[in-house]
């Protein structure tokens, strides 16, 4: 079961998104395809500071939100949320507030987290990490 970070999601909506993409997208059963409540305001918020907002907005309601499911920042989430920042910043490398999130998310749920920023997400203890736009 997977967690969609932001880059892969808007990667969908590209004029000519990555055909391995796509395939790999195809091969996973809808009731294992995640998404965070924090990845929806990130697409919510890069839609708004587009040239056409309304145009992006339409395509998220249609292509993208009803494929996937959304979770949302739970008291679950928020405890490890807690416990991971406090590890991270322990030993020095700290996450952005809106990629731990994600993370603890992800985690929480024990969910591969599919993103293209994989060193990024790579920090956090436990959490699989799965770069589905790399070329092949």
């Amino acid at each position: 079961m997977y967690l969609f970070d932001t880059d892969v999601l808007s990667h969908v909506l590209k004029p000519a998104p990555s055909p391995a993409l796509i395939a790999r997208l195809a091969m996973v059963p809808p009731g294992q395809q995640f998404t965070s409540a924090i990845t929806v305001g990130e697409m919510v918020y890069g839609a708004y500071r587009s040239p056409r907002p309304q145009y992006f907005l339409q395509q998220l309601q249609e292509r993208v939100w009803p494929n996937v499911r959304i979770l949302s920042f739970n008291q679950s989430a928020g405890e490890t949320y807690g416990r991971l920042r406090a590890e991270l910043e322990k030993v020095g490398t700290p996450l952005a507030e809106p990629d731990l999130r994600i993370a603890a998310i992800a985690l929480t749920h024990d969910l591969t987290m599919v993103t293209g920023n994989v060193r990024h997400f790579a920090r956090v203890p436990g959490l699989r990490v799965e770069n589905w736009l790399a070329p092949p």
